[in-house]
């Protein structure tokens, strides 16, 4: 006899991974369900840096979620690696923001948020090429590899026995008197004791077309391309992570390099440009030229989640019964995730919520 799961999750990022992880760890049954292979969408394609670029210049309820989620990380990091034997590149390199105009409103965010400051010594800027203003250095601020995190936390999940179904597409639900049922995919019908939607860029077309004529409350999630560029260096060219202006260089602990972003606004298009390539790949060398004694080895494109100002949906559907969302993350998902995995148990599962969740609402932009 085939039990019905207590959550059934759709979409398997790095959104999708955590929470199935939380919901399991609370005692839950869970099944996690991916139209394409685990992680290869967003979250593999991002950079991995455990801070939203310039903080300060977000909406409060973004630094809610990453607070939360800084105080998890350590502890998660060191479980996940000790349960799966898999390193997920938990580094807490440190950042380095070489101009910051807003400096004021910068360490008043840190001394808010209880994130270590300070200004930058000389030495640091002995790898660049950079005409500092204002700079900052942000030493306890870490990167994850999302790679190697992904497959650690796929790894995890098999250990725990939780059900995972790759390349099964959500085609349509059963609904009755604002309850789902159960769902069909390509791989067939599931019933369903509760479903929450965790697919990233693709969660607002799922909900405009599975729940069009059952509510008018759907979310604003819309896909947001993001380029970026690899360098095989070797280690030690770059000890820490460097913002300047909109873009920013991550050193992995092998040496390669890093170079993001662009942000387009493209629908679903994955297509990486020779225009982005050129952007990306001259302030990289510009910024820091030790690049030009190594070859640049990749280059690619994600989607991102993006919703109004950034914020993501953590919440229960308002007219659906057992229905969730977890989505629109835009380019925090990493470092949001922790945090937003366990609000969503704590809003299913009736526990007291660690943060508040009004912000992250259906219907907040009424």
């Amino acid at each position: 006899m085939t039990l019905t799961p207590d959550i059934t999750l759709i979409g398997g990022g790095i959104i999708g991974l955590l929470t199935a992880r939380e919901f399991h760890n609370a005692g839950a049954r869970v099944t996690l369900i991916e139209k394409g292979f685990i992680g290869q969408e967003s979250s593999w394609a991002g950079g991995g840096i455990l801070l939203p670029i310039y903080p300060w210049r977000q909406a409060e309820a973004i630094s809610d979620l990453v607070l939360q989620s800084l105080k998890i990380y350590p502890n998660l990091m060191a479980q996940l690696f000790a349960d799966t034997g898999l390193d997920p590149e938990w580094t807490p390199c440190g950042m380095l923001i070489t101009q910051n105009p807003d400096d004021q409103a910068a360490i008043s965010w840190c001394q808010r948020y209880g994130v270590t400051y300070s200004a930058p010594e000389e030495a640091y800027f002995a790898y660049l090429n950079s005409n500092p203003s204002k700079p900052l250095w942000l030493p306890d601020i870490a990167q994850v590899r999302n790679p190697r995190l992904l497959k650690t936390l796929q790894q995890d999940l098999r250990n725990k026995g939780i059900t995972v179904y790759e390349h099964c597409e959500l085609t349509g639900l059963h609904c009755r008197n604002q309850h789902v049922e159960a769902i069909d995919t390509t791989r067939g019908r599931f019933a369903v004791n509760h479903l929450a939607i965790t697919s990233g860029a693709w969660s607002g077309g799922l909900y405009q077309r599975l729940f069009a004529g059952l509510t008018d409350t759907l979310p604003d999630i819309a896909p947001i391309k993001g380029q970026m560029l690899l360098f095989d260096a070797q280690p030690d060219t770059l000890p820490f992570m460097v913002l300047e202006g909109d873009h920013y260089l991550i050193p992995r602990r092998d040496g390669k390099i890093l170079v993001g972003s662009t942000v387009e606004h493209d629908d679903f298009n994955k297509t990486t440009t020779a225009t982005a390539k050129t952007d990306l790949n001259q302030f990289a060398l510009n910024l820091l030229p030790a690049l030009h004694n190594y070859p640049l080895v990749k280059h690619w494109a994600g989607l991102r989640p993006g919703t109004t100002q950034g914020i993501p949906y953590i919440a229960r559907h308002p007219d659906i019964d057992n229905v969730s969302i977890n989505a629109g993350h835009f380019r925090n998902g990493l470092v949001m995730g922790p945090a937003s995995a366990q609000l969503l148990a704590d809003l299913v599962l009736n526990r007291p919520p660690h943060i508040n969740p009004e912000l992250y609402q259906f219907g907040r932009l009424q």
